[in-house]
């Protein structure tokens, strides 16, 4: 009996005691890295939305610190420094009914995204990334603003993460 429970709980020793940084959601923390400084982002785009930017620095601030056994701290100097600015913020027909009448609209969010990983440089990168979400034109933009803006948000912070430190 006591053989059989050696046997299963060999497996869960190893992947604990491994130096890896490895995490059950998938991310892998390189050797080394103790913390990441999250800025605030900016918001540069044309049409400005007040929330976005909090909204969009506190939800990396939580996956990162959720996700990971990572110190996430807002000042600069972590061992990975995430920064960037919120740059487009757009509202376009999407789609057209038979009549030639706009019937679905699109907002699409845009962040410019530096990534400095101090332990292993060329993890490093610069990006854009852009998500959108459509919505029927017979609505008012206002009424679903609030939504959009969340599921926005929270699919550019899980892009951000994976390119971050997810190596897939």
């Amino acid at each position: 009996m006591a053989c059989v429970a050696l046997f299963l709980l060999f497996p869960f020793l190893f992947l604990i005691s491994c130096s890896g940084g490895y995490s059950f959601t998938g991310a892998s923390i390189p050797p080394g890295a103790k913390t990441i400084s999250i800025a605030t982002f900016p918001n540069y785009a044309a049409t400005v939305n007040p929330q976005i930017s909090q909204k969009l620095t506190d939800e990396l601030m939580q996956m990162f610190s959720s996700q990971t056994p990572l110190d996430v701290m807002s000042t600069e100097g972590g061992d990975l420094q995430l920064e960037g600015e919120i740059t487009g913020y757009d509202t376009r027909a999407a789609a057209l009914s038979s009549a030639d009448e706009v019937s679905m609209n699109r907002l699409t969010v845009t962040i410019k995204v530096r990534f400095t990983n101090t332990v292993d440089p060329d993890a490093s990168f610069e990006q854009s990334f852009s998500r959108y979400r459509d919505y029927a034109a017979s609505r008012d933009f206002s009424s679903v603003e609030s939504s959009l803006v969340s599921e926005i948000v929270t699919e550019l912070c899980e892009d951000v993460f994976n390119k971050s430190v997810v190596n897939w």
